[in-house]
């Protein structure tokens, strides 16, 4: 391909060469003078930290444009190269790999292209390769590498069936990223899967690519294929993939490329790799105005505001189940008709004579709740609770794109919300966005489990209902913000879980050897933060009058913390419930102590010792 022709001054006309065609002429001579070479990156086993193979990897020489393999393979196609390119490649990386005498196997990168092609007889230049230097087919896995889709599946299988007969392993890349990963693995059932970075990089943190990982890791279970995590840069990440079961992983924080690379892991990742305990997965949070009303909907057959009164009666006499009628005008919905208020109407003495023959419209709600159906269950709840009291009863009609769709009852709604509620307080608290209890009982059986030494702290306020009943639930839901806020503050979040059972009740679960002090700085934030929920006056005299539960006048001080903590040896507990039992016994004892307290109950671990 050329480039338009250039006009000389002296009217004399070229061709400049496109730059992909003189980077082809660079690139015959960098396969001539064999000018390619060779990095390997370590593959680490999750749980144990030994190196149980590589990567090899390909670059061009350092002071050329095509030194990026990206770039490289991309002016191999650009030229017609690509096969010359690749085999150049394998026969450098497996050379080399024999060479250095590396430990474990070789993950040779392959186009499925490449791994297709038969004529010419290549099909059989790899094995040439490996006898050459003295390798093991069964050393060497075939890592299928996507940089344009594959649609011959009939085609793959028949290849990938031929490698295995020779003794090949196969491996798919970058799971997650490509055109038809998942297909392929499906259609190839590979020994290996790798995922790709973008779903192993900051998954500490995010619980969607967690669940990724998580359901890929249960179908490979399922599949017998081992994972490969990719792109793992942090301590953080390699500890929550050790715990989801991944088998081995990859990346900057276990080994860069390197053309001689180390034989075994750094001691500070075969250290982290061996450390009792648990990684703190991340927690979804509680879900707001996720889901609409779209779910409530009910088919109900309306009427036009021409049909008059004794035909609506007589359609709520055919169906006593029927409780309103909504009225609408060519797809526009103008109000509802109540059972209970026609009924009522009609049963005054002349109203059916006088208004039986009237249009419906006249008994009509004109100004019923409306609500599109992509509205929110949360917003409408709080449309229906500024309302007058009969919409709930009413119900509401829901509308898509302005017509009238169908209705739904204030009976659904409140079902919903309720169950809602009770889903978040489960699993997220939604006024803390803090892990709920299902979290929380999840996290206790991992560290039973995991068989490591923690601590349980529970937390609790002191005085929180008076102070509810004085200052009100909004400064009180202050509070409770406030509460967690200094709680998340002063805990490891890669190894102490920090949880709101609900209300006023949080839990620390602390694998850290400094909770003590932890703790300690706890009740000194929050001895130092609570001061300024309170009126001058009340912060003066330390304190303030409120009713007690049997309606005497009581003097309550300041709010404070009580913090009841369990040490928690192997073996000693066998459930959440039995822990859950034993720290709210020590939260008891430590609510006994007056003002911010932390109190350790030694007898459980002296029964446990």
């Amino acid at each position: 391909m050329s480039l338009p022709a250039a006009t000389l001054p002296n009217n004399v006309t070229y061709l400049r060469p496109h730059p992909d065609e003189l980077l082809g002429q660079h690139l015959l001579d960098i396969i001539q003078r064999r000018q390619l070479h060779a990095l390997f990156q370590p593959i680490v086993h999750m749980q144990s930290g030994e190196i149980i193979a590589y990567e090899g990897l390909i670059r061009g020489p350092s002071d050329s444009p095509l030194h990026s393999p990206l770039n490289l393979f991309r002016v191999a196609r650009a030229n017609k190269l690509s096969r010359e390119v690749e085999y150049l490649c394998r026969r450098i990386v497996l050379e080399r790999f024999a060479e250095l005498q590396l430990p474990g196997k070789l993950f040779l990168n392959v186009s499925p292209d490449s791994l297709v092609r038969q004529q010419d007889g290549t099909q059989g230049e790899t094995l040439g390769y490996i006898h050459e230097f003295g390798l093991n087919p069964a050393n060497v896995i075939i890592e299928l590498t996507e940089n344009q889709p594959t649609y011959d599946y009939a085609l793959m299988r028949q290849a990938v069936l031929h490698y295995r007969n020779m003794g090949f392993q196969i491996a798919i890349d970058d799971l997650g990223e490509g055109f038809s990963s998942l297909r392929l693995w499906s259609e190839l059932r590979p020994e290996y899967v790798k995922i790709d970075m973008h779903f192993i990089q900051g998954i500490e943190h995010d619980p969607v690519k967690l669940q990724f990982v998580r359901s890929i890791q249960e179908i490979a279970d399922k599949s017998n294929t081992l994972v490969i995590a990719e792109g793992i840069e942090k301590a953080a990440e390699l500890l929550v993939l050790r715990d989801l079961g991944v088998a081995y992983g990859q990346g900057y924080h276990l080994g860069r490329p390197h053309a001689h690379p180390a034989k075994a892991l750094p001691a500070e990742v075969v250290k982290v790799l061996g450390r009792n305990g648990v990684a703190v997965y991340p927690q979804r949070a509680a879900e707001r105005n996720a889901v609409s009303i779209r779910k409530l909907l009910h088919d109900v057959a309306a009427v036009p505001p021409s049909m008059n009164n004794n035909d609506v009666y007589e359609i709520f006499m055919a169906d006593p189940k029927l409780m309103i009628i909504p009225v609408v005008d060519r797809g526009r919905p103008l109000g509802l008709v109540s059972r209970f208020d026609m009924i009522d109407h009609f049963a005054r003495p002349y109203q059916r004579e006088l208004y039986g023959k009237k249009p419906c419209t006249l008994f009509m709600d004109a100004k019923p709740i409306i609500a599109d159906v992509d509205t929110s269950l949360q917003e409408l709840s709080c449309r229906m609770a500024e309302s007058d009291a009969h919409h709930l009863f009413n119900g509401f009609i829901i509308t898509e794109d302005g017509s009238y769709a169908g209705m739904g009852t204030g009976h659904d709604l409140m079902r919903e919300i309720t169950q809602m509620q009770i889903n978040a307080a489960r699993y997220a608290n939604p006024l803390t966005q803090l892990p709920g209890n299902v979290p929380i009982n999840e996290h206790i059986d991992r560290l039973l489990e995991s068989g490591t030494r923690f601590w349980v702290c529970y937390v609790d306020l002191d005085h929180f209902k008076p102070f509810n009943d004085v200052y009100g639930y909004r400064r009180g839901d202050d509070v409770i913000q406030l509460t967690g806020h200094i709680l998340a503050k002063h805990g490891d979040r890669n190894r102490d879980f920090v949880g709101h059972i609900g209300g006023d009740d949080f839990v620390i679960l602390f694998q850290s050897e400094d909770w003590e002090a932890r703790c300690q700085a706890v009740l000194g934030d929050f001895s130092t933060a609570i001061a300024d929920f309170y009126s001058n006056e009340d912060r003066e005299r330390g304190g303030y009058i409120s009713e007690d539960r049997q309606g005497k006048k009581v003097f309550y001080s300041l709010m404070s913390l009580s913090v009841g903590v369990i040490r928690v040896e192997p073996r000693q507990y066998y459930s959440h419930h039995q822990i859950a039992a034993s720290a709210a016994e020590a939260k008891k004892q430590a609510k006994k102590i007056h003002g911010n307290s932390l109190f350790l109950d030694r007898r459980l671990q002296m029964q446990g010792a």
